[in-house]
Order: structure tokens, then sequence, then C-alpha cells
């Protein structure tokens, strides 16, 4: 309390400086008020020095510092405990959990960037192995070609032994193999149709296009053939596309081709896209964990908290767990070794406490709750993954 009011009483907030109306919104004050009652700014009529300046800058971050340490002391040694604190309304000691959260995740994706090196992407050269003719295969490249060589060979084998064995099968079997064979005839003639129709994409692209829209296409097969065209024709703009192939000017078509454009560049530029999503991961954990929190509600229900006193708790178990990341990682740069593991132990230790100490329930309950809430966690996590990769990779 007394670093909170050490500015009030010396430089310009001495009692001399002191004025009878808010300077900032106006508000009548009394000589006695040290701050607005209507905006909270300080009652000072005295020009701001530097010194003043410097004082008040070293006045928060003191302020500051002693809020930091008292979160981190209460939170690693004592679970579930600065929850209780916050949401009881001894908040002043601690600094704000949305905040603080925000801040670990950023300084934690800032150091994997800063350690990972990505430029072993670049080695995949996965733009040039796109092969326009057949989409999104991969055919052009020499590995898929030695598996293709070993695949016929294999399937030539088979073959001889079935030929082999054929005169010792009965009649069934033998019309068996004849129904078989007629759907792998079916099957060679639709990879024939679809290669005519990726020809006419490549050869008459306006022809392909003019039959696609007419068919109802999908966003997949609208990417699908920007991306052949932008490789082709090196197309800039979706204006180009419009007046080269008649594409339609709407929303779903405009998606599809800024989203092959994104494909494309991410392709050819995986280091920089990687870093990108990864930036991105901060953010992510605000959207992904008002919803986990829902769970937490659905699974405590009967406990007397708001949702809000679970996302609190979310927030402050998300910031040990940071904490535990960044620590692990600067083990690892400065010693060389891999202590992951042993920082998840600890994570999960911690977390079963902080259940149990926060909504004091017992062991066996926490257990099942914990396996609960952990399962989903996992799952959501996975889909927002999913789901940011997929979306850095359309609009990068």
């Amino acid at each position: 309390m007394k670093q909170e009011n050490w500015p009030v009483n010396r430089g310009r907030y001495q009692l001399k400086y002191r004025g009878v109306s808010c300077l900032n919104c106006g508000h009548p004050l009394d000589i006695s008020d040290k701050y607005c009652p209507n905006c909270s700014q300080a009652n000072s009529t005295k020009k701001l020095t530097l010194k003043d300046f410097v004082n008040e800058f070293l006045s928060s971050v003191i302020n500051y510092d002693s809020k930091l340490i008292r979160t981190l002391y209460v939170m690693l040694l004592k679970p579930g405990s600065i929850t209780k604190d916050y949401i009881a309304g001894k908040r002043i000691a601690y600094t704000n959990p949305f905040r603080f959260l925000l801040s670990l995740a950023f300084i934690y994706f800032i150091l994997v960037n800063l350690n990972s090196n990505y430029d072993s992407f670049l080695d995949l050269d996965l733009e040039n192995q796109m092969n326009i003719e057949n989409g999104f295969s991969f055919a052009d490249s020499e590995k898929f070609k030695k598996l293709d060589s070993i695949r016929i060979s294999e399937t030539e084998a088979v073959s001889i032994s079935m030929a082999d064995t054929t005169h010792q099968l009965n009649a069934d079997r033998i019309k068996g193999l004849e129904k078989l064979d007629s759907i792998t005839q079916n099957l060679d003639k639709i990879i024939e149709k679809e290669r005519l129709s990726d020809s006419i994409m490549v050869n008459n692209p306006k022809k392909y296009y003019s039959e696609l829209q007419a068919n109802d296409p999908s966003f997949t097969d609208k990417m699908e053939f920007f991306m052949a065209m932008i490789k082709r024709d090196s197309l800039k703009s979706f204006n180009q596309a419009k007046q080269k192939y008649g594409a339609k000017d709407n929303w779903s078509t405009k998606m599809a081709f800024n989203g092959s454009r994104s494909f494309l560049r991410a392709l050819a530029e995986p280091d920089y896209w990687i870093n990108d999503t990864i930036g991105k991961l901060p953010f992510v954990i605000f959207f992904f964990m008002p919803i986990f929190t829902i769970f937490i509600k659905l699974a405590y229900i009967r406990k007397n908290y708001t949702y809000t006193d679970h996302l609190i708790f979310s927030f402050h178990n998300q910031s040990l767990m940071f904490i535990l990341l960044i620590l692990s990682w600067l083990i690892d740069w400065i010693f060389g070794t891999s202590s992951m593991w042993l920082f998840v132990t600890l994570f999960s230790i911690y977390l079963f406490q902080a259940m149990r100490k926060f909504y004091s329930q017992g062991v066996l309950k926490t257990i099942i709750k914990y396996l609960f809430l952990n399962t989903v966690f996992l799952f959501l996590a996975t889909i927002s993954i999913v789901l940011l990769f997929t979306g850095s990779a359309i609009t990068y």
C-alpha cells in the first residue's frame, strides 16, 4: 500500500498543487481529493516535468513488479488459492489474469520462433511438387514415381500368383473375380474421365470453368481450378480470373480465388507461413478458453461459481502452463536437453491439486472430472489447431 500511495504526496501530487476541478473531465473537486471520483485522474495542476514523468514511470514499474512477484509466488506454491483470492475480491495484490496470460503467451511464442528453424521446409519444394494436370497430386515427384513403379511390380506379382491359382478355384470364386474385374474396369473409366477433365482444364480453361459453374461446383472444386490457373497463368488478381475464365463475381468465388492464391503462397514460403501462424496462437487461446470454460461449468454445475469464476480459474492455470513452458525452453536452450516431459508432468500434478483446492472436492470426484476435462481440452485444442492452420493457409 505504501508503494501505491508514494507518488500521491510527492512531486506534482503535493497538496499545494491540488485544484478545485478536474482538468480531465471538469468534475468539481475538494482540495482534499487526491483523485477525481468521476474519471479517477490524479488531482494535480502542476505542469508535468521530466522528473515527474520518470518518478511516475518508476512508481508504476515498482508497483507492477510487486504484483507480479506476489502473483508468481501464490500461483506456483499455492495451487488454486490465487483464483479463490481473486474472485473473493482480493485483486489489488495480483496482476490481471487476462493480461498476465496474454503476456506469457506472447513471450513463449516469441521464444519458440527465435529458436526454431523452419528453413528446412523450403527443401521440400512443395510448390513445384504440385502437378497442374492432376490438381493437388504430386505425381511428378521422383519419390512418387518410384512408389508407383513398386506398386506396379507388386500388382503384377499378385496378378501372376492369381493366374497360377485360378485353375484351382471353384465356379463361384471365378464369378467373384469376374465381378472384381468389372469394378476395376469401371474405376479405370472414372480415372480416365478425370484425366480427360484435367486435360480440358489445362488446354481450354474457360470451357472447363463454364462447365464447372453449370454443375454447381463445391468450394474445393473452385480452389483446385484457381490453383492450377494461378500456377499456369500467374494470375495476380480476381479481375484477371473474371476476364480470362468468366468467373462469377460473388463472395464464394472470390474466397476460393484468394484462398487458392494464399495456399500457393504458403507452399512457396512454408517457413514464413509457419512463423505467421504460430504468431496467431496467443489470440486463438483467447477464443478457445471461453469455449473450454463451458465444459468446466458443466462439470461443476452444482458449485456456486459463475461462468466468469471458472474462466479466471482457467486463465490462472494456463498462465502456469506457459510459465513452465518458458522455463523448459530456457533450460533446453542453455543446457541442450529435453525437459518438456518433466514440466508437462509437473503441470499435470499442479492442475489436479488446483482443482481439488479451488472446487473443494474429494480425490475420486476430482480424478473423474480431471480426466473428462483434459480429454475435452485435447479434443478442442486439436480442432482449434487444425482450424488455425487451415484458415491460415487460405488467408496467408
